[in-house]
């Protein structure tokens, strides 16, 4: 006997949500429904698949496995189904964009509005996360990722590159003064990220991984504090160009930072056998030629 679609996407829900009440909540139906569900596709399998505890569920070893297994496997029925559908339509269904704060902020917000009216029938879910995530235990479609890519599991489309620049505020040139030579930098205010290593790796020569003076853990933090003149800061074009251009910031360094450093490419990922391929090559296809990095 098989187990139904709709068991195993319930099943998945208190996975993700970490409790069965919590999974009704979120699909709207009742935690007894939900339980039936996980019952039945453990009996159908012979195995437990979760732990339950007094506050959260947590998978056994073979639930684990067996989750990689189904979400691939949904997908994969959630594409043939959106195929037979969409046949010689406008791509229509959700999308969910995942990528970190000051590129959702700086990059893709202005872009929302224009898709939205180019692709009336696509369902935008963004979220933002820092670092990488893993596209289907969150649920993504697509993700921007800045820097060079490892994971050879997931396809990617190149969006640019993004140029790296060191920067400050006029207020704090004029309570600091100028910066001629990157040795000064010890005597300086720097703001940096409480991870990982290679946001704090400059690309000037003999400084490599600096020493923060203020350490945050968002780069949109980190432009802000420096705005309003805290210190120095080395942060990616996407967010800092306009800045630059409008007087707000003034670069540093300029004759003599390092290029191509790997963090400069900008990427969109997904799996090569995911389900909403058109909404994803219809979203890369709309924001590539439009963004300012």
């Amino acid at each position: 006997m098989r187990t139904r679609s709709d068991d195993l996407e319930i099943f998945l829900a208190v996975v993700d949500s970490g409790g069965f009440s919590a999974a009704a909540e979120a699909l709207d139906i009742q935690v007894a429904r939900v339980s039936r569900a996980v019952s039945k596709v453990e009996s159908q399998l012979g195995v437990s698949l979760l732990n339950r505890t007094t506050r959260r569920v947590e998978l056994t070893d073979e639930g684990r496995q067996f989750v990689s297994t189904v979400r691939a496997g949904l997908r994969q029925l959630q594409q043939a189904e959106e195929d037979i559908v969409s046949r010689g339509e406008l791509p229509k269904g959700r999308l969910r964009v995942d990528a970190a704060t000051p590129f959702l902020f700086h990059q893709l917000v202005p872009l929302i509005q224009p898709f939205r009216e180019a692709y009336p029938d696509i369902e935008l879910v963004m979220t933002s996360h820092e670092g990488y995530v893993d596209l289907l235990e969150k649920q993504t479609d697509v993700a921007i990722r800045i820097g060079r890519l490892t994971d050879s599991t997931l396809h990617a489309r190149s969006l640019g590159k993004s140029e790296l620049y060191m920067v400050t505020s006029p207020d704090y040139i004029s309570r600091r003064g100028c910066l001629h030579h990157p040795n000064e930098l010890e005597q300086h205010d720097l703001i940096g990220f409480t991870g990982p290593k290679i946001l704090n790796t400059w690309p000037l020569p003999g400084v490599g991984e600096i020493t923060p003076t203020l350490v945050v853990s968002n780069g949109e933090l980190v432009r802000q504090l420096t705005l309003a003149g805290n210190g120095i800061s080395c942060l990616s074009g996407f967010m800092v160009k306009k800045d630059i251009e409008q007087g707000r910031l003034i670069p540093l360094f300029e004759s003599v930072k390092t290029t191509n450093t790997g963090r400069e490419p900008v990427n969109a990922v997904y799996y090569k056998s995911s389900s909403v391929a058109r909404r994803i090559s219809a979203f890369i296809d709309f924001i590539q030629p439009r963004l300012t990095l």
